[in-house]
This record gives structure tokens, sequence and C-alpha cells, in this order.
């Protein structure tokens, strides 16, 4: 009894996790032995989380983002992840199905969390996301789409809304699967990100 068991993963949460994400048992005990070095209360706070995200962007600000991102992901709104939050997180930023995604990405964007999006948060979150983008990458960016407010234009006009419209979940899901451009304008994932998710596998 006792310590022995303080660094292992529990049989239930195990199987939830695997049942809901593609991840092996192996992966999700080794991240587990990372995330409890890390973080010994097993706990992730919002701070604790804006710096392990610095991590992969150390030319960029992603404070901003971060906190988006944190506040999507904490379930029940406590203030800190736990592990099965986290790697739930990790699992629908990284692998999950095209809907699963979306369903985050609504989150992301319903700033205030009240099931619709307005314009103005779609330019919260997209202004978020040009703080990450490098200088040299931002010179790269199209004409229309390379200022915060030129990108969420262009995202609003492609679901066709009126300034003052709101949009759900479903039209939010709808719009996007309908078109392609949309999903690249609302989401960011720098090739870092995804290289060291790929290290972080045993």
């Amino acid at each position: 009894m006792g310590n022995s068991k303080s660094g292992a993963l529990s049989k239930e949460i195990l199987e939830e996790l695997q049942l809901n994400t593609k991840f092996t048992e192996e992966e999700l005990s080794t991240w587990y032995q990372s995330f409890l070095k890390e973080c010994p209360s097993g706990r992730i706070t919002r701070q604790e989380f804006q710096t392990i995200y610095s991590k992969f962007f150390p030319e960029a600000d992603p404070k901003a983002y971060a906190q988006h991102v944190f506040r999507s992901f904490d379930a029940n709104s406590d203030g800190t992840l736990d592990f099965k939050e986290y790697v739930i997180a990790l699992h629908m930023t990284s692998a999950g199905k095209t809907n699963q995604k979306l369903e985050w990405a609504f989150s992301l964007y319903d700033v205030d969390g009240n099931g619709t999006i307005s314009k103005n948060e779609v330019l919260e979150i997209v202004t978020a996301i040009f703080k990450m983008i490098s200088p040299e990458d931002a010179k790269r960016l199209p004409e229309d789409e390379n200022t915060p407010e030129k990108r969420a234009e262009k995202i609003w006009g492609f679901f066709g809304k009126k300034d003052d419209d709101k949009l759900t979940e479903k039209d939010f899901i709808e719009g996007t699967l309908a078109n392609k451009e949309i999903l690249r304008l609302i989401q960011f994932e720098p090739q870092k990100v995804k290289e060291k998710l790929k290290e972080k596998k045993p």
C-alpha cells in the first residue's frame, strides 16, 4: 500500500484515456511520470501551463493564446488541469478527429463561454495567434490575412455573417467542414509543436 502506487496512473483513468484517445498504455504511463516531475501536485496551474507552452515558442509570445487554450481545456473550470484533462487536450489538438478538433476550436473561440461566438471573440483569438507567428512567417502571409483584423474579417466573411451576428457551435462546425480555408485560418499548428509532441512519445 501507500507510496508504491503514487507514481502510477489508476487503472480507471488509464482505461478511460485509452478509450478516448489514440495513446498507448506505455505512452500514457511515460507521460504521467514526466507530468508528475513537472507538476508534483498532479495538477497544472494556468501559470505552469503558460510556462510549458512558452517552451514550444521561444521566439514568440504565446501567453495570451496559452491562457485561452488553458481555459478551453479546464473542463471543470477549477483553474487547474489534472492529468486526464491534459492528455485529452493533447489528443484533441494533435490526433483528434476533425469533429473533435472543431468542438475544441469552438470552445477556444467562445471566449465568454456563452455558447456562441461573436466577431470580437474571433478577433481576440486571432490576435493571440498572431503574437506567436514569427516575423519571418508573418511576412509570408497573404495580403488579405496579414493582420489579426484582416484575418478575423476573412473568417467572418466565409461564415457569411453580419458584424453583430453570432455563430452557434453547429454553424461553426458545419461552416468549417464545408470550407477548408476556414480551417486553415482558425488554427495555429506550427511544425515545432508537432515535432515537440512527437519527441515526447517514448
